[in-house]
């Protein structure tokens, strides 16, 4: 069976002492959110999600949601744990208290969402949907709209979903066919039907909000011609109170790899009423609101489930006992040694606890600048914060989720065997993982937005946000103390900016030159970010370490990462400038 504890100390670290959690309490709206209460809601947290959440996680795996006649339930659990989540407050600790909220910081919040996504992944997509089509509703709606839904969706009484997905239409939504005709009264009839919606059935509320894209009759061509909706299952009464079906059913649910606890909708509108959601022909815009917060929390997904992975990894190669060391025996009392003494099996679990720890920096880092964009009243620092986020999301929806597949894989690796089956509970980790990878715009998907769209903005300035802070830490960390993190860290940003430059120079002329480069550069790009993670680190552990294992430990890691995995950044650089000639003359009919 598998364990899980949340990794407190680490996440006090990033947030105290990486990113000095008292400037979080002179932002607007966050005075009352001292060092002291954070601590209480992620000591809180780790109790839920230990407690509640992770023993359902394998019962929702192996039981998974159950469709009969447009109805789906959730597995043994589930209900009584969604119950005792909403009671806790735990759906609304982010969201604003004009509506219900507790309007707590990103910063800690989404530390949080790593737990929950650790103890049970599927679990908390149906809280996690909801939190985005809140906050779709909140900066995209009317006022009569945010009274009528949003007090329900922020108690947890009611869920949300985001209806994009069509049978013939994913990442390409010009080609989307959904119908809205207006109606009379202002409203409009939605035909059309939606596939793969994350939590668009299900019995853990009352009433679920959907939100729906879908064409006007007289909307342009394309995706300057998408409109967003929002539909209820239920009809709202004037009183707020729950009415008539709306014409929406769920007409099946998939049979997935993982996440089978999620309850992942075939949806048909038949006539539905819905209500336009900001304005005619800009619904993409609104529900990008609701994408991009997806994106990150799908990125904390795949640290959550390395995270779960990596621990369970580490339990086993300290109790499993096979071989013998190869620098001589060290358990000479038992008929082998435990696996960890093994150099291969220590690659792999320091492998995982680099990229892991580096990624919940990355994550602490831009949370805080989640924060200030929200709630600073320094435009310039909204200025900042807004190009740095928008540069980092697909960064953090990719690599987080690349390594958490990875991660997952070469923790089942450590068990050998007994990975490979149900008991230990492994292979649920690497299925569970794998979708993170495809949904809310695939990883190749990504690597395009960064490489074709992010970097060329505003003449490169978005990725000024990035590179300034790195370059200025690189100068003003030069002494032998630190060495051992700044230069790679100096030759690896070297590697970044010589593939920046010639992705922009040899992308004017050819874009498959782009397209080509894409995947390559954003890991490229993510392993530098983790490098600088990692040396910053290393600055605040090297003054602490005596005596203590932790700070010790940070030390050691940092070390592996600069000099074991930072270097990849040299033949993604060559990958890179090696061009897309290989690959696009390759004849078609050849594959």
């Amino acid at each position: 069976m598998p364990t899980y504890k949340a990794p407190l100390e680490d996440m006090r670290f990033v947030l105290h002492e990486l990113y000095d959690s008292k400037t979080i309490t002179e932002l607007p709206g966050c005075e009352e959110f001292t060092p002291e209460l954070m601590d209480s809601v992620l000591e809180e947290a780790a109790k839920f999600t230990q407690e509640v959440l992770f023993p359902l996680n394998q019962i929702g795996d192996l039981e998974g949601c159950t469709y009969e006649n447009g109805v789906v339930r959730t597995p043994t659990g589930f209900k009584a744990a969604y119950k005792d989540f909403c009671e806790g407050g735990w759906t609304a600790i982010v969201s604003s208290p004009e509506y219900g909220g507790q309007g707590m910081p990103v910063a800690p919040a989404m530390l949080v969402e790593e737990m929950l996504c650790s103890a049970n992944v599927a679990f908390g997509l149906y809280p996690g949907l909801t939190h985005g089509a809140y906050l779709s509703l909140y900066h995209h709606g009317s006022e009569e709209q945010k009274q009528t839904y949003l007090p329900n969706m922020v108690s947890g009484k009611w869920s949300g979903t985001m209806c994009l997905t069509e049978p013939h239409c994913g990442t390409d939504l010009g080609m989307l066919r959904t119908k809205a005709v207006p109606n009379a009264d202002g409203s409009y009839s939605i035909t059309g039907n939606k596939i793969f919606i994350s939590a668009g059935e299900h019995d853990l509320t009352e009433n679920i909000i959907h939100l729906v894209l879908a064409r006007l009759p007289d909307a342009p061509q394309g995706v300057k011609g998408i409109s967003l909706f929002v539909v209820p299952k239920f009809i709202v009464k004037d009183d707020g109170s729950v009415g008539q079906r709306n014409g929406v059913l769920c007409t099946s649910i998939e049979h997935k790899m993982g996440i089978k606890a999620s309850a992942t909708c075939a949806l048909a509108f038949d006539e539905a009423k819905g209500w336009l959601v900001g304005e005619a022909n800009k619904g993409l815009r609104a529900m990008f609101t609701m994408m991009n917060t997806e994106r990150l929390s799908v990125g904390i997904q795949g640290l959550g489930v390395a995270e779960v992975a990596y621990q369970n990894a580490v339990n086993y190669a300290r109790e499993r006992i096979q071989g013998r060391s190869l620098s001589g025996v060290k358990n000479p009392e038992k008929p082998a040694d435990p696996i960890m003494v093994h150099p291969d099996v220590r690659r792999m679990l320091l492998t995982m606890r680099a990229y892991i720890e580096g990624c919940r920096a990355l994550s602490g880092w831009v949370a805080r600048e989640i924060d200030v964009l929200h709630r600073s009243t320094d435009e310039d620092a909204k200025l900042i914060a807004d190009d740095f986020t928008a540069l980092l999301t697909p960064v953090v929806k990719a690599m987080f989720t690349d390594l958490g597949f990875e991660i997952s894989s070469s923790a089942l690796q450590c068990y050998g065997g007994h990975g490979y089956i149900r008991d230990h509970g492994m292979e649920q980790y690497v299925r569970d993982a794998r979708i993170s990878m495809i949904y809310e715009g695939a990883n190749g998907v990504q690597a395009l937005d960064l490489v074709g769209r992010k970097l060329p903005q505003d003449g490169g300035r978005l990725l000024t946000r990035f590179l300034d802070p790195v370059l200025e830490f690189i100068d003003a960390n030069s002494d032998a103390e630190m060495a051992p993190f700044i230069e790679p860290l100096q030759t690896a940003l070297e590697h970044l900016q010589i593939a920046t430059g010639y992705i922009m120079e040899a992308g004017m002329s050819n874009y498959d030159e782009i397209g080509a480069a894409s995947v390559d550069y954003l890991r490229l790009f993510g392993l530098v970010a983790l490098g600088f993670m990692w040396a910053r680190m290393a600055k605040i552990a090297l003054p602490k370490a005596e005596g203590s294992a932790f700070y010790t430990a940070k030390i050691g890691t940092a070390k592996f990462y600069m000099q074991r995995l930072l270097p990849q950044t040299g033949a993604l650089l060559a990958a890179v400038q090696s061009g897309s000639e290989t690959m696009m003359e390759f004849a078609a009919e050849a594959f």
